[in-house]
């Protein structure tokens, strides 16, 4: 039997991004998303529900994220899931799931996004879809590389 681990979802940022390097220099993003959910009970009233979920994304793509996006930014990613585990200072086994972006997509109107100082910037409109490959793959040696604008 074949494993397939794929997860596609569209919702908005509920905070700014956070932005972070590895030992290796690798930059890593994180951020939460909020999904939601309508539709209408049998008794035909609307029901709302939220789902909110941790993203993570690396390379190139965690420096574009913290570029562009903010709390609020509606946004696509595509990814897998991966579910982590640890322990607690208390001791405690701790877990969670979170998705892994491979490709992300900006949606929406344009509205504040960041740059790369964290202030709030104009931004730029909705564009194609920005896919930088392996969400594993390292950044680029060339500085200059990182000022361009990926859509």
């Amino acid at each position: 039997m074949a494993n397939y681990n794929k997860v596609i979802l569209v919702g908005n940022l509920t905070r700014d991004p956070q932005l972070s390097y590895l030992p290796s220099q690798m930059a890593v993003v994180e951020f939460g998303l909020a999904v939601n959910r309508r539709w209408r009970s049998q008794d035909n009233q609307t029901r709302e529900e939220t789902c909110f979920v941790d993203c993570r994304a690396y390379g190139r793509q965690a420096e574009t994220i913290n570029q562009h996006l903010a709390k609020g930014r509606p946004v696509l990613v595509e990814g897998r899931l991966q579910y982590d585990t640890w322990e607690g200072k208390d001791g405690v086994k701790r877990s969670k799931h979170r998705v892994v972006v491979e490709r992300f997509q900006f949606l929406g109107a344009a509205g504040p996004a960041r740059s790369q100082a964290g202030a709030q910037a104009p931004s730029e409109p909705a564009g194609p879809e920005v896919d930088h490959g392996d969400a594993n793959e390292a950044p680029p040696a060339d500085d200059s590389a990182a000022d361009d604008i990926p859509f």
